[in-house]
């Protein structure tokens, strides 16, 4: 679930980055009882199938394409509290805490992981600070990278050797003594020619396995 992209769609794009500021308490109080549902209705699904869910999907998209689209304070107070609470159910049932969040995301990694985050996804390393070899070395002994297969320009706009070139690339970078999976950025767009797709699965098949 992803409380405040619902929030936002219930008070419009532009009114919700205003109440931050100027309406604080409804934003506190929509988002207590957004991520009270997606809590029960995750508790629920934990009880009714025990022991079966291994990755649990906790998502808020945090960044753009040049940082972040909210301050690490907003960040902070609004959204952070609720995904520990998540985070911290997801773990005390056994799954594994699956966090997405698109863009510039590097300056709040380390609130995530420090709150329960498990696996990053979808790893835009085209955008700002995300650059993948600092990625790794500072992160890596922590986290699982997911993604990182670039669906704005490589996959759509790239030869089939570019994008199995980008795959030998992530693996040996993000792949580096295990601790990644590779798979596109987000949905695979309609524009990208077919040989590309079979070039990423195809390439990461022959040379994903460590």
């Amino acid at each position: 679930s992803e409380p405040f992209l619902i929030y936002k769609r219930q008070r419009g794009e532009e009114q919700a980055y205003v109440d931050l500021l100027e309406n604080p308490d409804i934003v506190h109080y929509c988002l207590d009882k957004l991520f009270d549902l997606a809590y029960q209705d995750t508790l629920r699904i934990f009880e009714s199938i025990p022991g079966v869910v291994s990755i649990t999907y906790i998502a808020e998209d945090l960044g753009g394409q040049e940082g972040l689209l909210y301050s690490l304070e907003q960040i902070r107070e609004f959204l952070l509290p609720g995904m520990k609470r998540m985070m911290d159910l997801t773990c005390q049932h056994g799954s594994f805490v699956f966090t997405h969040t698109d863009g510039a995301v590097r300056e709040i990694i380390p609130d995530l992981i420090d709150i329960g985050m498990q696996v990053l996804n979808p790893i835009q390393w085209r955008c700002a600070g995300m650059d993948r070899a600092v990625l790794k070395r500072d992160f890596g002994h922590r986290i699982v990278f997911h993604g990182a297969m670039d669906n704005q320009q490589t996959l759509p706009f790239a030869s089939a050797k570019d994008v199995r070139q980008e795959v030998l690339d992530n693996l040996t970078i993000l792949g580096a003594g295990g601790g990644y999976i590779l798979c596109p950025c987000h949905n695979i767009q309609s524009i990208t020619p077919p040989e590309n797709i079979l070039a990423m699965y195809e390439t990461a098949y022959e040379e994903g396995w460590t």
